[in-house]
């Protein structure tokens, strides 16, 4: 009797293409690791393990731990970047403080000083004509004078030159003053006061303040004048008949003559 193989689908597969799908399969559980767990738990029961396998493990815990000790190097390193970035800007800013706070005591030692100086300013004296010298002596003798002496000093002048505060004051008086022509008292802040006669013209009014060395008038030759001077006087009212040694007084108050 003949035996023919089957045909069609129901034909057994043969003894090669069983064996093709073995091989297929296992490349196919090693590919997906199903093998490894697999195993797994023989070697976790004391299985012995081929070394190779056993390697390939130790080696993924080295890297497992090389890799964390990277982590916590970078992580110091950048604690360590920030501590220091911290430290500079507290330095810096310690830097600032320490500068603006020099600034200050240098604009307030500035201002202390200027404050000082416009002091000693307003309380300092000059002659009433820069660079001029004195003429007529105080309470020289003769004629010229109604009392019978000078109650004054003349200063040398020429027309237009200008007369100053010798300090700091208050116009009580500016305008014309009979004898003594076009005139201006001051009553000084010492409680003082300065008179200033002859003037050719008059720059104050009664009331204003002045300050050491501001122009107050013009030098000339008005009242009763041989020729144009300035007569300066110092006095303790504003009245004609209060007057002091006018030399003595700007010598007091620190003015060479």
């Amino acid at each position: 009797m003949a035996f023919t193989r089957a045909t069609g689908k129901h034909r057994a597969r043969s003894r090669t293409t069983r064996r093709g799908a073995r091989i297929a399969g296992f490349a196919t559980l090693t590919a997906t690791g199903v093998i490894g767990t697999l195993a797994a738990p023989a070697h976790a029961a004391g299985t012995d393990v081929p070394s190779g396998r056993q390697g390939g493990q130790d080696r993924a815990i080295v890297i497992d731990d090389s890799l964390a000790g990277v982590i916590e190097a970078q992580a110091e390193a950048q604690h360590r970047a920030a501590a220091l970035a911290r430290a500079e800007a507290d330095a810096r800013a310690a830097a600032k403080a320490k500068a603006e706070a020099r600034a200050k005591e240098i604009r307030e030692a500035e201002e202390r000083a200027a404050r000082a100086a416009e002091r000693k300013r307003l309380n300092s004296f000059r002659l009433p004509l820069a660079g001029s010298y004195v003429t007529t002596g105080y309470q020289s003798g003769g004629s010229l004078w109604s009392s019978g002496s000078h109650s004054g000093i003349d200063f040398r002048a020429v027309t237009g030159s200008s007369v100053v505060a010798v300090g700091t004051g208050t116009v009580v008086e500016a305008g014309w003053g009979g004898s003594y022509g076009n005139n201006i008292v001051l009553r000084m802040n010492d409680g003082t006061y300065t008179q200033y006669g002859h003037l050719s013209s008059v720059g104050v009014s009664v009331g204003q303040s002045v300050t050491p060395g501001q122009r107050i008038g013009l030098s000339g030759a008005t009242g009763n004048v041989t020729g144009p001077h300035l007569h300066f006087e110092a006095r303790t009212s504003p009245d004609y008949g209060s007057d002091i040694d006018p030399v003595a007084y700007l010598r007091a108050h620190g003015v060479s003559l």
